[in-house]
């Protein structure tokens, strides 16, 4: 018996038709491999966060934990669009006469901006706590991020040049993120000691460059449709790879010799509390306490029964 390698048939399984419509510049079995690849990179790295963090107290694994559920959510992703799904077919503002980027209908794949609505905010999470920035900052700065996802999911799917608005909103929500990436927070982190400061430069700097350059991918897929849905899968995946595994490594080796608490993520473990331990004794002294009161009472009533009252019935027999 032979055996041959299985091909990658989720293009012609799941089809370019959606909602009536038929995607005719589409993702083929290359684009899909690609997906497909970097969600098994994602999941992969994902594993490697979750068992690096094991090897710490559990108070101090919440970087571990927020990394690896930004790639874990990728990796889910990236497996939807691997399968040809998770997307819409869009009549392009730009007719295109090159053959890779010829037609009338472009995938405009939401899930992708499903992932980035949930996973960049978890990244900027990552970076600001890092930098021991207020929750105050944290959240509105978090918020800014969700406007920029939103904002780029709209545009991407607006048929006219108003597509292009909702671009310039996004762009001006990144500009916020960037400043606060490479300054507000580059600043609040030398504060607290050169290992800290070391952590978020490398990791912040990092994002703060990708992230850019997704604007200029929005624009030459989504946007303009100058690029093959073939080469919009590299395009976005390299960038999402090493906006996240590649960053999460970098950001937990970071952290490999930094005490949560120091940053104000002094978290309490059970295993460490001593209120929950107090609470737990006197439950314990409670359920494991003889039984005094069935003992005196048992004891007692023996006593009258058994001493007393048969000494007064005897002492009153022979004195009559």
């Amino acid at each position: 018996m032979t055996l041959s390698p299985r091909a990658n048939n989720a293009v012609s399984v799941n089809g370019n038709t959606v909602n009536g419509a038929t995607a005719d510049i589409a993702i083929t079995s290359h684009g899909s491999d690609f997906y497909f690849a970097i969600c098994a990179a994602m999941a992969f790295s994902g594993f490697c966060f979750i068992g690096l963090g094991m090897r710490r107290d559990r108070r101090d694994r919440v970087f571990h934990y927020i990394t690896a559920a930004v790639v874990f959510v990728a990796a889910i992703a990236y497996f939807t669009m691997g399968s040809n799904l998770g997307f819409t077919p869009i009549h392009v503002e730009y007719e295109r006469s090159n053959p890779v980027v010829r037609g009338t209908y472009r995938s405009i794949y939401y899930v992708r901006y499903i992932d980035w609505f949930i996973t960049t905010p978890l990244l900027l999470l990552d970076l600001l706590l890092t930098a021991g920035m207020p929750w105050p900052t944290i959240l509105w700065t978090i918020i800014v991020d969700e406007i920029m996802i939103v904002t780029g999911l709209v545009g991407a799917l607006v048929v006219s040049d108003y597509k292009w608005g909702y671009f310039v909103f996004g762009c001006f929500a990144l500009v916020y993120i960037v400043y606060q990436l490479v300054w507000e927070a580059r600043l609040h982190a030398r504060a607290y000691g050169r290992d800290i400061e070391r952590a978020f430069t490398i990791c912040g700097s990092m994002t703060a460059f990708l992230w850019i350059l997704y604007p200029i991918a929005w624009g030459i897929c989504e946007g303009g449709n100058l690029i093959s849905p073939d080469s919009e899968a590299v395009f976005y995946g390299v960038l999402d790879f090493l906006a996240k595994p590649i960053f999460g490594a970098l950001l937990i080796w970071g952290h490999r010799n930094i005490d949560p608490a120091r940053l104000g993520l002094a978290i309490k473990d059970y295993d460490g509390d001593a209120l929950i331990h107090e609470k737990q004794r006197r439950s314990e002294s409670i359920t494991n306490a003889p039984a005094v009161n069935n003992g005196t009472s048992n004891g007692a009533t023996n006593g009258d029964t058994n001493n007393t009252v048969p000494h007064v019935a005897s002492g009153a027999t022979t004195a009559v």
